[in-house]
């Protein structure tokens, strides 16, 4: 049974940095993306990042230049690096794998993606 657990959430000043850990175990196939969501209560589930096995790496506008992905396949973990926190990134933040079939175009679609983590909450506030 494939499980992702993430890890790292929490309460952060506005200008703040943290960092979202995800592990990915129990799988046969390694994924070939790996990504992360975020929720805000009463919004949709919207895309923040993800990154391909081969390390190519993509951000939604939102949050480019400020937060970071990055991989560790040895340890079959993914980070999300997040800086210059604002109020408006609170929100679960979801961690997402795919089957290891998905197509680079498609990064940004929630349906992509076949396994998800529980979420880790993030608060930006003063």
């Amino acid at each position: 049974q494939v499980q992702l657990v993430e890890s790292g959430g929490g309460l952060v000043q506005p200008g703040g940095s943290l960092r979202l850990s995800c592990t990915i175990s129990g799988h046969t196939v390694t994924p070939r993306l790996m990504g992360w969501f975020r929720q805000a209560p009463g919004r949709e589930r919207e895309f923040v990042a993800c990154i391909r096995r081969d390390s190519a790496s993509s951000y939604a506008d939102s949050v480019k230049g400020r937060f970071t992905i990055s991989g560790d396949n040895a340890e079959n973990t993914v980070y999300l690096q997040m800086d210059t926190l604002k109020p408006e990134d609170t929100a679960d933040y979801y961690c997402a794998a795919d089957s290891g079939r998905s197509i680079w175009s498609a990064r940004y679609e929630a349906s992509t993606y076949r396994y998800w983590g529980q979420g880790t909450q993030v608060t930006v506030s003063s």
